[in-house]
């Protein structure tokens, strides 16, 4: 079973068979070149996951549109086959456990364009000083590391995130610089439910390092070839990011459309 961290406000993992995400450092991330066709070996535990959670939202949005009742029952079936992968993936396969989970989400059903399900959306500061260093936090609930990140809050802009999550995540103020990074969470394995994670380089202004005393252990500076281990994804984001701290002119990271989305290569989701 895939371990699970989680930190700030999402939920993120390494791949399940403990290998690298092989994701550029600048420019589109491409994980793996097609190889032409749908893999022979069998679909692993992230591909499950990721068409689980695609049904679910499927059936959800159509539950939000549909004034049919032949057609709510069909989507609420949908929901079920999503719910039996889901419980598969958790090992649990009880009737219990796939109601409960088909409950949940009918619990967040809503009608008309606020019941179009799409992805969250998480806002991520890397926060470099003057010596090169990357500003990280660790996480009290499972000590794993990684820069300042929760999700986005109505009535703030992107950029108003960042900087409020810095100052509370780690007492420092920033200035945000640009966007550097528009990261898949659940496509790069960083998470169990669907998001897209917006990652803006700053600019420390002021204030003085104090991990919050809920959500983080510590917090620290750290240069790249000293950083604390367990990290979330650093060799997805590593390059990219101490690049974009030296000064060194990068593109916007993101996920490419791919050719096979459903059965590429079974490295990438």
């Amino acid at each position: 079973m895939t371990t699970v961290f989680e930190y700030g406000h999402a939920t993120f993992c390494p791949m399940a068979d403990g290998r690298r995400d092989q994701c550029g450092s600048v420019g589109p991330v491409d994980p793996t070149p097609s190889t032409g066709g749908p893999p022979e070996s069998p679909p692993t535990l992230k591909q499950l996951l990721r068409w689980s959670e695609t049904l679910a939202g499927i059936a959800r949005t159509g539950l939000g549109f549909t004034e049919s009742l032949y057609e709510q029952e069909r989507f609420e079936e949908v929901l079920h086959v999503a719910a039996d992968i889901r419980a598969a993936i958790d090992g649990n396969e009880g009737a219990e456990d796939v109601d409960g989970i088909v409950e949940e989400w009918l619990s967040s059903v809503g009608h008309g364009v606020p019941g179009y399900v799409t992805p969250k959306v998480a806002v991520g500061a890397v926060v470099g000083n003057a010596d090169g260093e990357i500003l990280l936090v660790q996480r009290a609930d499972s000590g794993v590391w990684l820069y300042p990140t929760g999700w986005a809050d109505v009535g703030y802009s992107a950029p108003e995130v960042v900087v409020k999550e810095v100052k509370e995540e780690t007492g420092i103020e920033v200035e945000v610089v640009r966007l550097i990074a528009v990261l898949d969470g659940m496509r790069a394995g960083m998470g169990r439910i669907p998001f897209y994670s917006l990652v803006f380089l700053c600019e420390p202004t002021g204030g003085e390092l104090q991990a919050h005393p809920l959500e983080c252990a510590d917090v620290g500076w750290f240069a790249p070839d000293d950083l604390p281990f367990p990290m979330a994804g650093v060799e997805m984001w590593g390059n990219h990011v101490f690049s974009a701290i030296r000064g060194d002119p990068v593109e916007v990271l993101y996920h490419p459309k791919r050719k096979h989305v459903w059965r590429g290569d079974p490295e990438s989701i």
